[in-house]
């Protein structure tokens, strides 16, 4: 094989995607290559799975990211790499399938896991559909085979001792007729979730408003975030669409998951299916999320959580 492609716009993707790049390199004898965008990324890349490193060169004042395309679409008609894979963050995601585009190449959206066929030359790769109550399988018939996957999918690369690689620095974007004229941080009324270890949830169980301070009041304890079910946020309005966790909402892949009085409709467990382990109260023994909870309690949230505080408040204090 020519070799597998990753490309992300920032580090932590790129740790991400070359797990995923190294393991399928691995199995179908290929070399990875990695992209930078900036040159003091390229040896802990190689460290961590590449072979080479491609280092973007510096844009001009006013310049946009995606005027790396023309560079990236050149690179990949010269090198012809059998696998491209695109982290899918929000500029990701354009930068993929415009790339897509520009090399008359298919793309899989959204791709969660992939394997190489019997052949070895060809992927089968793996996408949720109908908010992810089933798995597409996509093969992309032709060269270079493309997928965007979204962020923590796979675990970042773990540096080794001892690899080498080679550092090549890609020439300078074509000027692009599109001109940054101004950057201004988006004002947030939160944190960002899909970074928190531990996440407590509020489901439509909590029966107002002022109530949420007990999952506050969990969270606090357990140094954890607090997110909340789509209804909560976009029905309700209790909470801001930040943190709320779902299929379209945040996908999030904490180490523990509380949900509190959170039914579990699919679209909802699509955005937690990743937690490392996912406790669930819910006063209706038939709530689907126990069907996806690793422990479930049965019982009134309002009796159960101050419980939980107090016993965890004690545990901690021993």
């Amino acid at each position: 094989m020519a070799g597998i492609w990753v490309f992300a716009d920032n580090r932590d993707r790129t740790l991400e995607l070359l797990n995923a790049g190294r393991s399928l390199a691995d199995r179908m004898s290929a070399r990875v290559a990695a992209f930078a965008t900036e040159e003091r990324f390229a040896g802990e890349y190689i460290a961590c799975g590449a072979d080479t490193v491609y280092v973007h060169q510096a844009l001009a004042e006013g310049q946009p990211f995606e005027s790396c395309l023309p560079v990236l679409a050149d690179l990949a008609r010269a090198e012809d790499p059998d696998v491209i894979l695109v982290g899918a963050t929000g500029r990701g995601k354009e930068i993929g399938a415009r790339l897509a585009a520009r090399l008359d190449a298919g793309l899989c959206s959204g791709c969660v896991s992939f394997d190489p066929d019997d052949s070895g030359k060809s992927l089968k790769m793996n996408r949720l559909v109908y908010g992810g109550a089933a798995t597409q399988t996509v093969v992309c018939q032709g060269r270079p085979q493309m997928a965007t996957v979204p962020p923590r999918t796979f675990e970042p690369a773990a540096a080794q001792e001892g690899r080498t690689g080679e550092i090549v620095t890609l020439p300078p974007p074509p000027p692009s007729s599109i001109r940054v004229i101004g950057r201004s941080a988006k004002q947030r009324d939160s944190v960002d979730v899909t970074e928190a270890k531990i996440i407590v949830c509020v489901g439509r169980g909590f029966e107002k408003k002022e109530d949420i301070s007990l999952a506050r009041d969990l969270a606090r304890v357990l140094n954890g975030e607090v997110g909340c079910s789509r209804p909560v946020a976009e029905e309700l309005q209790w909470l801001p669409e930040e943190v709320y966790l779902g299929i379209s909402g945040k996908k999030v892949k904490p180490v523990l998951y509380v949900g509190l009085g959170v039914s579990g409709q699919v679209q909802h467990i699509t955005g937690i299916r990743d937690s490392k382990v996912i406790l669930a109260v819910n006063r209706d023994e038939n709530a689907p999320i126990f069907e996806a909870a690793d422990f479930g309690i049965v019982g009134d949230l309002y009796q159960v959580v101050p419980k939980l505080i107090e016993e965890l408040k004690q545990a901690l204090e021993a």
